[in-house]
């Protein structure tokens, strides 16, 4: 239930960044948003964890900034991925993974585990 729940999130902080970012546009139907959240779940689980591992030392060395990188990384791969999802550069990818992560903060704290 907790992963479906995550595919939500992730398609709805998917349509709000491509809504305030203006590099970033979703032209695809209610399957294909469920189907992008479900890519950028799996993005999330499975290659997060080694990139975050991996850049590890440029992390710390900026003090956190790197990771909004990473975010930006992970956003634009998302888009390569996901059919009807573009990114349209580094800075809107930036941006869109700050925003994505900043739904998922924001909803998930009225969530009750």
């Amino acid at each position: 239930m907790r992963f479906l729940i995550q595919i939500l999130l992730n398609a709805g902080g998917m349509l709000v960044a491509a809504y305030l970012i203006p590099g970033i546009t979703f032209g695809g139907s209610i399957f294909g948003l469920l189907l992008a959240g479900l890519i950028i779940g799996l993005i999330n689980l499975i290659v997060r964890p080694i990139v975050v591992l991996l850049s590890l030392p440029a992390i710390i060395l900026t003090l956190g900034i790197f990771y909004l990188l990473i975010n930006g990384f992970l956003m634009w791969l998302a888009g390569a991925l996901v059919p009807g999802l573009t990114v349209a550069g580094c800075l809107p990818a930036i941006l869109g993974g700050l925003v994505m992560a900043l739904f998922n903060w924001i909803v998930g704290s009225f969530a009750e585990d």
